[in-house]
């Protein structure tokens, strides 16, 4: 598949690793840096979502999306896994949940940009989950220095997925480095991990913000 992202809020908190575990299947190594886990929630919408070489169609390849994620390895392979992928398209949820055994969500989102700020509200349908906020660049675009926690955090090339009968995949995924910038949030709501059983830390959360990707994405591989 490719795609473009943008408009991206990578929010991030540090939760303890012991919260994590009982979500993630045992074959994968929790990720920590120095020692701690993060949790992140990343707002952001897509264009021209479409299978490589055919054309994106009009009301199909476009839409916003929401996840939830922290960061794991397997054979030695960073990556990430989302605990769950809310999109305003039920054509993308439904074909994600069955090709990349994803755990996606339908929700209705609200997305505008203005001068103060990229305004986005995502309520899961049946109420679950719940985000709102404005945000957006507070700095010049950077690259992420390898060994930072910027780095850490953005530059992963794979997510980790199991399927209904316990089996493990891994689905690379190619981009560009993230053009980062440093950010701002006023988080007005967030039940995101409301559905997990986890509770965010009160702490102020970790932002980047980066206006786009063009990425491109391989069906998942089950691991041996």
């Amino acid at each position: 598949m490719a795609m473009r992202w943008h408009d991206l809020l990578f929010s991030h908190w540090p939760v303890d690793v012991a919260l994590l575990r009982p979500l993630i299947p045992s074959e994968l190594q929790i990720d920590t840096y120095d020692g701690q886990a993060w949790i992140g929630v990343v707002p952001f919408h897509m264009t021209g979502v479409r299978p490589r070489f055919v054309p994106a169609l009009p009301g199909l390849s476009t839409f916003a999306e929401i996840n939830v994620r922290t960061y794991v390895t397997a054979e030695n392979k960073p990556g990430v896994w989302f605990f769950s992928l809310d999109a305003t398209s039920r054509v993308a949820v439904r074909g994600a949940r069955w090709s990349y055994n994803l755990p996606y969500f339908f929700a209705r989102m609200e997305l505008h940009a203005s001068s103060s700020g990229i305004g986005y509200a995502s309520s899961r349908r049946g109420g679950a989950a719940h985000f709102s906020a404005t945000y957006g660049p507070t700095g010049d675009v950077y690259r992420s220095v390898p060994g930072s926690i910027d780095y850490w955090l953005t530059e992963r090339y794979c997510l980790y997925t199991v399927d209904t009968q316990g089996r493990i995949y891994r689905g690379d995924i190619h981009h560009l480095p993230w053009p980062l910038q440093p950010a701002f949030a006023n988080i007005e709501s967030n039940t995101m991990t409301a559905p997990l059983g986890i509770a965010l830390p009160s702490t102020t959360p970790l932002l980047h913000f980066a206006r786009r990707v063009d990425a491109i994405a391989w069906r998942p591989e089950r691991l041996a």
